[in-house]
């Protein structure tokens, strides 16, 4: 985020929360302890969840129809279903088929898997079981096998296709039954029950006007900051890869110098990032309602179902839920794979701004269909990707903090790296494996975040 000349001071809020956790679900943390032999933070502590900013929850009472205590439980909810999320996915292992929410204020939590022996296990981690036939993986790779295909075939009449873990299937949104089974058949997954999703809509690109933090590149087309971060000491943000190439010059909100694009990539992904100098200064601030701001504190990804709100100059803060990720999107531009589906509504010019699950960082805006008068459908491009594949650090509040003596070796927990589910890794002679995807912050050692780390 940018330094705005004239900034508004942020009103703290804490909502106190008490001890809300899902219905009937043990404390997370249960099993393991801080460094210093005191009960380790929960999930909702670790993230951020139990401090939410006011201009969220009010967000999330509008879009989502809940009252205040309603949006504050879902918050809650939401971080520490992660958790058991990913703790059962670890035990599941190859029969794991996915996870999501249900219920207004996301108090139920769905595991799938493969094997009806499962059961007895994920209810008694409080959560509900669902015996499917597929796994995860095997949705995964007949998702691999469309995007293969669309590299050899046209798929301007079937624009979106993801992996819907609810359904157990790989869906095809198409404009017509036969361009949906073409494309199936092309893939040659005709045979792993593919759905074929019939909608008129054609998701594009949104970036005539700004989102979030407006900046101008090349000194015409318009976008907006996304999340701010750092390569070592250079400062700067993550934004939509459509909005510039690489060697584009950058001036801010208010027309003065700002940057230049570093590395940017579309189609393929939908991703950039933008140097700045001074006096451009990165927070860990997004643009929320009435000139207010909200802080992230990680990028731990959240499940399908969860909440997910998103800033743009256009439309404003606008709220929705997640409903599915690894979504590949066909634009008129070319095809983007890795996208996340969601129910926010935007509109042309909210482009590259930010997506955020509570205090967590999610993505940033690339495109859609529809509007935020009758509704709509709008993707964005995960954050974590884009900090590993460019090596940068997402700034927040604690992502300067002493990580201690860092070990060595090619599984050493290292601050700054970004770990998928399921990764191992090693720190002070102990093994953990991870249970949400997320860049490690240098507050989050393993040891003291059983939310995002499970001792093996």
């Amino acid at each position: 985020m940018v330094l705005r000349h004239a900034r508004t001071a942020r009103r703290s809020a804490l909502v106190a929360l008490g001890a809300l956790v899902l219905a009937g679900l043990p404390y997370a943390a249960a099993a393991d302890a801080s460094p210093a032999g005191g009960p380790a933070p929960g999930a909702a502590q670790t993230l951020g969840a139990d401090r939410p900013s006011p201009h969220l929850l009010s967000a999330l009472q509008r879009d989502l129809k809940l009252n205040e205590e309603q949006a504050s439980k879902r918050l809650v909810n939401e971080a520490e279903a992660g958790t058991r999320a990913g703790r059962l996915r670890n035990s599941l292992g190859e029969r794991y088929a996915g996870a999501w929410l249900r219920g207004t204020t996301a108090d139920e939590l769905t595991i799938a898997t493969t094997d009806a022996g499962d059961v007895a296990a994920i209810k008694a981690e409080g959560a509900t079981a669902q015996v499917v036939e597929r796994p995860l993986a095997a949705l995964q790779a007949a998702k691999e096998k469309l995007d293969a295909a669309a590299g050899r075939v046209s798929t301007v009449d079937t624009p979106v296709w993801y992996v819907d873990v609810v359904k157990n299937q790989v869906v095809v949104q198409a404009a017509d039954q036969a361009a949906g089974a073409a494309f199936v058949e092309a893939a040659g997954v005709a045979g792993e029950d593919v759905g074929i999703r019939l909608a008129p809509e054609r998701p594009r690109l949104l970036q005539d006007i700004t989102g979030g933090d407006a900046y101008y590149i090349n000194d015409s087309a318009r976008c907006s900051v996304g999340f701010s971060v750092t390569q070592g000491s250079q400062g700067g943000f993550v934004t939509a890869g459509h909005c510039g190439r690489a060697g584009a010059t950058t001036t801010g909100y208010d027309r003065t110098a700002q940057g230049t694009f570093q590395a940017s990539e579309f189609p393929g992904r939908d991703m950039a990032w933008v140097a700045t100098q001074d006096p451009w200064t990165p927070t860990p601030d997004v643009k929320a309602a009435d000139g207010q701001e909200v802080q992230v504190t990680g990028s731990a990804q959240a499940l399908v179902g969860a909440s997910v709100c998103r800033s743009g100059s256009t439309t404003g803060w606008h709220c929705g839920v997640i409903e599915q990720h690894d979504a590949s999107v066909r634009y008129p531009e070319g095809t983007v794979d890795g996208l996340t589906r969601t129910t926010v509504c935007a509109e042309p010019g909210d482009s590259g701004g930010p997506y955020v699950a509570g205090a967590q960082a999610q993505g940033v805006t690339s495109g859609g269909s529809g509007n935020c008068t009758s509704g709509g459908t709008t993707f964005f491009q995960p954050v974590n990707p884009i900090l590993s594949q460019y090596g940068l650090t997402l700034v927040t509040p604690s992502a300067q903090a002493a990580p201690g003596e860092q070990e060595t070796g090619a599984q050493a927990w290292t601050a700054g790296r970004v770990y998928e589910a399921g990764a191992t890794v090693t720190r002070d002679g102990v093994t953990y494996q991870c249970l949400q995807a997320h860049q490690a912050q240098g507050a989050w050692a393993p040891a003291g975040t059983p939310a995002l780390w499970q001792r093996v």
